[in-house]
């Protein structure tokens, strides 16, 4: 049975997540660091220490083949893939072994920008559309593969 697993740190989309966990009848579990204080009736909360990556260790430690793993990091959604889990974005896109490593090194051309001085410009602001779309694309996700 797959479980949904959200990387809370930051994740605009914890509540929808949860809600479609609750849809589908699936366990949720949100994991997040000291820094958040995160209450939720139908998820299990993991708290772990703050530490560099500590919550996407522990989220690599905990899921198995076949869960889903709602999160905004490509390094986290590379594990998890090799794992044999799924993982999704805050915008509903899934990543898979055919776009992480663009992805990754998209990243890592960003962050030697910044190094050098350079600026990369970041997401736009969030909007309730967004949100409404990660829920549709979320839900279709799990109708597939459920």
């Amino acid at each position: 049975m797959m479980t949904l697993i959200i990387d809370a740190d930051g994740c605009p989309v914890r509540n929808q997540a949860v809600k479609m966990a609750r849809k589908f009848h699936i366990k949720a579990t949100i994991v997040c660091d000291i820094n958040h204080m995160i209450r939720d009736n139908y998820a299990e909360v993991i708290t772990v220490d703050k530490g560099f990556d500590s919550v996407d260790f522990k989220i690599v430690g905990i899921m198995k083949a076949g869960d889903l793993v709602i999160t905004q990091d490509y390094g986290l959604a590379s594990l998890v893939l090799s794992k044999g889990g799924y993982a999704m974005d805050q915008n509903g896109m899934v990543y898979d072994n055919d776009n992480i490593e663009m992805l990754l090194l998209r990243r890592h051309v960003s962050k030697n920008i910044r190094r050098s001085g350079g600026k990369v410009k970041g997401p736009s602001k969030r909007k309730r559309e967004d949100n409404l779309a990660f829920e549709e694309q979320l839900e279709s996700f799990l109708k597939e593969k459920l």
